[in-house]
């Protein structure tokens, strides 16, 4: 790390780094640490605690007292220890070789720590952010004299397969290429010179808690498709929307923000495992490079990166994965790529806030959250968008944020949950009665809802048929009556209800079971298109309305229940995409059966 400061007040240390001693430890309260004489430093510094060099963050100054919050485990220190700062906020390195890779909360390379000192992390363990060592291909995009200035691109470079890493100008830096160069660099190497000296190379730094400028934010109104018919259908979120997934544990939070990092259309994806527990991040590492990204034919490792800080990592470490993560996929976005940040779960990263709180003895909020938990999590979400990027191509990107939240015992009224919603326009409410029943995603259908209905909508009759909405609406419509006729059917009995009402409850249930239910397990039905959708869906619903037709014309209810065609219904959704006409065939055949059901009763 290079600390621009003159050289007589740096001192150099066995580590390489270049730090400042600006003051004393003078007490330990877990991962908070006080100390004395920092007046020289500043808030969201990055420090280094004691002569192991924890890496913390100042995260408050009182005088010359600054509090750090540490990012490792502090056993073992105590008053008397010295502090030392870069001069710099907590940044997070910008370049290729960020994908396929697993870092932890503060960008540090798991896989090679692994290598250099086994499966624990030490103590003050240094090593750098992205590979120094790694040459790349850099094709250059500008030309000699050409002016450039933040947010062009000066040239790319094939990161994996499947996305090419476009080398951005840096936010302050503007002029005329003197010289840029063709071939393998590392990502520190100077690649490009301006005419005022200045020297670009293909890493930059950025700092995590500051969102990357953008130009212009645009309404979003093209649906992030998913494969997962709950959500593509019911309840639908935008390409630089916020969505929630609040649901108690065991209820499928983290099968649902799986099936979301595999199947969505998005061109990157950063999934962030916050606080939750190891062997999850163990099964994203087990999972994903095996399977087969449907949109580039590629390993779905090749767009995914990981952000590790599970539940037996230092506490501290929670709140800076989520910043890490978001920065990144900002960089992304801002090379004009569609991004989805999966963060599981934001309730750990609250947890942390919480007990920092606590330790700074700050005055508690609801159930003893910080006061200002709420701003905290607006601005989390508020860095999504559709956006036009910097750069004289005006190019466009978008960033979809999609948080899972852990209520205790499910209580979505509690403030985390609460403060989520007012912000996210997609809630999905998991429901553990639905999951205990086996029905996956457990995605309750009455409490859910998308504010980006209405567009999307718009975007699907446009481009997929014009009668899709007209069948979402018929459908959830059902199910909410469904609702009702239940509670009915639950006092009097299901007997009491008119045969309209019995076909009703019957129609309703196939939408759950035949279309709501989706096993991610399954080799076909783990994804589904949106094409394949609206033909399911239009499939039930004429068997609900032609078959609620049938019925006024004197056809008994038993019959239309007991059709035969009703099992091929049920199994269309095992249908594999590329013979879907096969439910087209099961529509017309439909048709037909109903006509000989009219035909018999001589109507």
């Amino acid at each position: 790390m290079r600390i621009w400061r003159k050289q007589s007040e740096l001192t150099y240390y066995k580590k390489g780094r270049l730090n400042l001693k600006v003051g004393t430890v003078i007490k330990v309260s877990g991962p908070l640490v006080e100390a004395e004489g920092m007046e020289e430093a500043n808030i969201f510094d990055v420090v280094y605690v004691s002569k192991n060099k924890l890496i913390g963050e100042i995260i408050e100054m009182r005088g010359d007292i600054a509090s750090i919050q540490v990012y490792e485990e502090t056993t073992g220190i105590g008053p008397g220890e010295p502090v030392y700062t870069s001069g710099e906020p907590l940044s997070v390195e910008l370049g290729p070789g960020i994908l396929e890779k697993m870092f932890d909360g503060i960008q540090r390379p798991l896989e090679s720590v692994q290598q250099l000192v086994g499966s624990y992390l030490p103590k003050g363990i240094e090593v750098h952010n992205l590979d120094r060592g790694k040459k790349w291909y850099f094709t250059p995009t500008v030309s000699v004299g050409e002016f450039i200035s933040h947010g062009d691109i000066i040239g790319t470079v094939q990161e994996t397969s499947a996305i090419e890493h476009r080398i951005l100008v840096p936010k302050g830096v503007s002029g005329t290429v003197k010289e840029i160069l063709e071939g393998e660099f590392t990502i520190v190497d100077d690649i490009c010179f301006l005419e005022d000296g200045t020297s670009l190379q293909m890493m930059q730094k950025w700092p995590v808690r500051q969102s990357r400028p953008t130009k212009k934010k645009f309404n979003p109104t093209e649906p992030l498709l998913t494969g997962q018919r709950v959500i593509d259908t019911f309840f639908p979120v935008t390409k630089g929307g916020t969505a929630a997934i609040p649901g108690p544990f065991g209820s499928g939070k983290t099968v649902v923000q799986h099936q979301l990092a595999k199947w969505a259309d998005a061109e990157v994806v950063v999934y962030i495992g916050c606080g939750e527990r190891g062997n999850e991040m163990a099964d994203v590492l087990m999972e994903f490079p095996e399977i087969e990204d449907p949109h580039t034919g590629e390993s779905l490792m090749k767009k995914i990166v990981l952000i590790a800080n599970t539940s037996n990592m230092p506490v501290a470490a929670r709140e800076a994965s989520i910043y890490t993560g978001i920065t990144i996929a900002e960089y992304y976005r801002d090379m004009g790529y569609s991004v989805a940040l999966m963060a599981d779960s934001t309730s750990r990263w609250a947890e942390a806030l919480r007990e920092m709180s606590g330790r700074l003895e700050e005055m508690p909020g609801d159930e003893g959250f910080p006061a200002y938990l709420s701003s905290r999590i607006a601005q989390f979400y508020e860095r999504a968008g559709r956006v036009v990027c910097y750069g004289k191509d005006n190019r466009e990107g978008a960033l979809t944020i999609i948080g899972a939240v852990s209520p205790p015992g499910g209580d979505i009224s509690e403030p985390v949950t609460q403060s989520t919603l007012r912000i996210a326009k997609v809630f999905w409410g998991l429901d553990y009665a639905l999951s205990h029943a086996r029905h996956f995603p457990a995605i309750n259908w009455l409490n859910s809802y998308s504010l980006y209905q209405g567009k999307v909508d718009e975007w699907m009759d446009d481009n997929i048929n014009e009668t899709f909405s007209t069948y979402r609406k018929q459908a959830i419509d059902l199910l909410q009556e469904e609702a009702e006729l239940q509670e009915i059917a639950r006092l009097v009995g299901r007997d009491t209800l008119s045969e309209e009402n019995q076909f009703k409850l019957e129609a309703a249930r196939s939408i759950r079971e035949d279309f709501l239910q989706q096993n991610a397990f399954h080799d076909v039905d783990t994804f589904c298109s949106l094409n394949k959708q609206y033909k399911l869906l239009k499939l039930i619903m004429e068997f609900y309305i032609e078959g609620l037709l049938v019925l006024k014309k004197g056809v008994y209810l038993e019959e239309i229940i007991n059709l035969p065609i009703r099992e091929k219904i049920a199994r269309a959704k095992d249908i594999p995409e590329d013979e879907i006409y096969k439910i087209t065939a099961i529509n017309e055949e439909l048709k037909d059966t109903f006509e000989q059901l009219v035909a018999k009763v001589g109507v």
